[in-house]
């Protein structure tokens, strides 16, 4: 290639230049961010204040109307939702859900959350309804928090939330629900129906991690069903459709209901439904209300800043899940506003899904500084206190005094502002069962939790734990059990399990050491002389009895007994140090997950805690010798036994 010399005249290039800077800078308006409040809800947006009244006016509607057609739900959330209205489906476009990489195009989606719900939507006008998914997802949370997600078949669950996502209303008086969706019933023309038993197995669980198509038969097959029990045969199934959930509210067991609320057995139901599908006579339901549903005097608005606009934005990229770009969009929030506490809330929170403890702290900590009245500032510095001591499975073995402290402090201001938030209870109470300390308080505090939410199965577990730490083994196996056998998450089952079969060994165990104790003292009590044989073994060691109980070295393992003086931990690992013999010996191991731990005397319970031990406890280790001469401890421990002071082991 010839490359050929040019010269070139500066003359037009900079008269072009001149002609750019002298021409006005193009400037774009920024976009006038409203918040509206209603009854139930809290609406911010870009849209207009008209239009996000009119999402408000029709949020409330749905909950009016639901709550008169189904008065057995609990529609008092246990925490709050927020409502973000876009202007336009641009401005709406990087706040939409993202799966693989890629934007999902939806009109308008629900993000729960224990701390806050988000809905968001645009008022720009599309084929596709935003308002379905919307109330589809808001049925789920009614139902769950009145039920809990594991008490509630998946068919009702989803089936009632399909049959009110088609919920619409003209002139805020004539109401229409249960209107035929084209898509349930072309497939459910062509597809083959699953057998109602099979339909009532599937769980949630298993729900969400079935393929298209399944799943597809199953929402259609679903809808149809509760519309068949709530429209069809003239509405003659409705009654017994509303005593079906009136037992599920009292949980009664599923198939207990069913035949109960409807007197029939699967079969019959299933012959029914399928006539119903066959006619293609899907009903819609028209109520016409006396007077307008009407909200708007109930309604406030008031325009927001930019950096209120940007915080809200960056929390709801936070609650789904998109911590960098939420940290982006927080961290410009407080540069516009550096007191606002909302963003630095929502940036600690973020900042801890990162493991940056440390600025998440700062944040957090001034965010509740003062006389703070936002209560999730509050909740947010105890929580993520919390979250900094626990590992990868969220394992936590102790908190320090001060720490301990200051969560409960947080805590407390974070009640007194909004009581009706069960997250702080139930943090609250999980501190104190963390530091085996005010159980009596932290029962009131996780009963509270559970009252504001009932169907939450981790409340539901932390109370169970605290049972069983007050040695009230029968309440905490009631609980357990439950959990153990009815929830559809297979982790939330089996930590459940191997919970039940803790809590029944201790169970045991405490039982057996009691009768053994009783029985010593009946024997020292008895006028009978014993045997020579029964009183020296009596005499040499009182607690005989419990060399049985005790863990049974495998053969590759030793044992021996102590004094535990302390336990270190690292990110490495754990060491226990146990006084022995004129020395102390130190058995390492990744962590507590990896010790079978048991305590046989009533002085000592709840869960074990780094750092040196307040009083002198036997202790009974078993262990497994280091391979070589050179290990920096003297083994890894299996067994961790407490025992009452007069026990001798006989033999290590």
């Amino acid at each position: 290639m010839i490359l050929q010399k040019r010269t070139l005249s500066l003359l037009p290039l900079l008269a072009s230049l001149l002609l750019v800077a002298l021409l006005p800078a193009t400037t774009h308006a920024k976009d006038t961010w409203t918040a509206v409040r209603s009854k139930h809800f809290n609406l911010v947006g870009n849209a207009s204040e008209k239009d996000i009244k009119k999402v408000a006016t029709r949020m409330e509607q749905f909950r009016d109307v639901f709550s008169r057609l189904l008065p057995g739900l609990r529609l008092a959330s246990a925490v709050p939702t927020t409502v973000i209205v876009f202007k336009s489906d641009g401005s709406y476009k990087p706040f939409k859900p993202v799966a693989d990489g890629k934007t999902v195009d939806v009109a308008g989606y629900f993000q729960s959350g224990q701390d806050v719900n988000y809905i968001t939507l645009s008022t720009e006008v599309r084929s596709e309804d935003p308002y379905r998914v919307i109330f589809h997802e808001y049925v789920h949370l009614l139902v769950n928090n009145t039920m809990g997600r594991a008490a509630v078949p998946a068919w009702f669950n989803e089936g009632l939330a399909e049959y009110y996502s088609t919920f619409d209303i003209d002139d805020a008086r004539k109401v229409y629900l249960g209107k035929p969706i084209t898509n349930h019933i072309l497939l459910l023309r062509d597809a083959k129906p699953l057998p109602l038993k099979t339909l009532f197995a599937v769980d949630h669980y298993s729900l969400e991690r079935n393929k298209h198509d399944t799943r597809s038969i199953f929402y259609a097959q679903s809808w149809a069903l509760v519309h068949y029990l709530i429209q069809g045969n003239e509405g003659k199934r409705l009654a017994n459709f509303g005593k079906f959930l009136d037992l599920l509210v009292n949980n009664t067991p599923v198939e207990t209901a069913f035949r109960d609320a409807f007197q029939m057995d699967y079969a019959m139901l299933e012959k029914e439904l399928k006539n119903y599908v066959q006619k293609h006579s899907f009903r819609m339901n028209v109520a016409t209300f006396q007077k307008k549903l009407e909200f708007d005097t109930e309604m406030t608005a008031a325009p927001i800043t930019e950096a209120e606009a940007q915080a809200y934005l960056g929390d709801l990229l936070y609650h789904t899940n998109r911590a960098d770009e939420a940290i982006a969009k927080l961290e410009g929030a407080l540069a516009l506003d550096p007191d606002l506490s909302m963003a630095r809330s929502s940036l600690g929170l973020a900042l801890t899904r990162k493991k940056d403890f440390a600025k998440a702290k700062e944040h957090l900590a001034k965010a509740a500084e003062g006389n703070s009245t936002n209560y999730l500032a509050h909740y947010y510095y105890a929580f993520v206190l919390s979250r900094e001591g626990m590992d990868e499975r969220d394992f936590v073995s102790g908190y320090s005094n001060e720490t301990a402290a200051l969560m409960r402090s947080e805590l407390a201001k974070a009640i007194q502002l909004k009581p009706d938030f069960p997250e702080s209870y139930h943090l609250m109470a999980f501190v104190n069962l963390v530091m085996n300390e005010k159980l009596d308080d932290a029962l009131s505090m996780i009963n509270k939790a559970v009252a504001l939410s009932p169907g939450s199965e981790e409340y539901l577990f932390v109370l169970s734990q605290i049972y069983a730490r007050q040695q009230n083994f029968a309440a905490a196996l009631k609980i357990i059990e439950r959990l153990a056998g009815s929830s559809s998450d297979p982790t939330i089952r089996a930590t459940a399990e191997n919970y039940l079969n803790s809590i029944k060994n201790a169970q045991e165990q405490m039982a057996r050491f009691e009768q053994q104790r009783a029985a010593r003292a009946s024997h020292r009590q008895s006028q009978t002389p014993p045997t020579t044989v029964e009183l020296t073994t009596v005499e040499q060691n009182p607690f005989a009895y419990l060399e049985d109980a005790l863990r049974k070295p495998g053969s590759d393992e030793k044992r021996m007994q102590g004094f535990l003086t302390s336990i270190e931990c690292s990110v490495k690992g754990i060491v226990l140090l146990v006084e022995a013999d004129g020395r102390v010996w130190r058995f390492g191991a990744k962590d507590f997950e990896e010790i079978d731990i048991t305590t046989f005397t009533p002085d000592v319970n709840g869960e074990l805690k780094c750092g040196i031990r307040k009083a002198r406890e036997w202790v009974v280790v078993t262990f497994k010798p280091p391979a070589g001469t050179k290990a920096k401890n003297d083994g890894t421990p299996v067994g961790l036994e407490f025992v009452p002071n007069d026990f001798r082991l006989s033999s290590n």
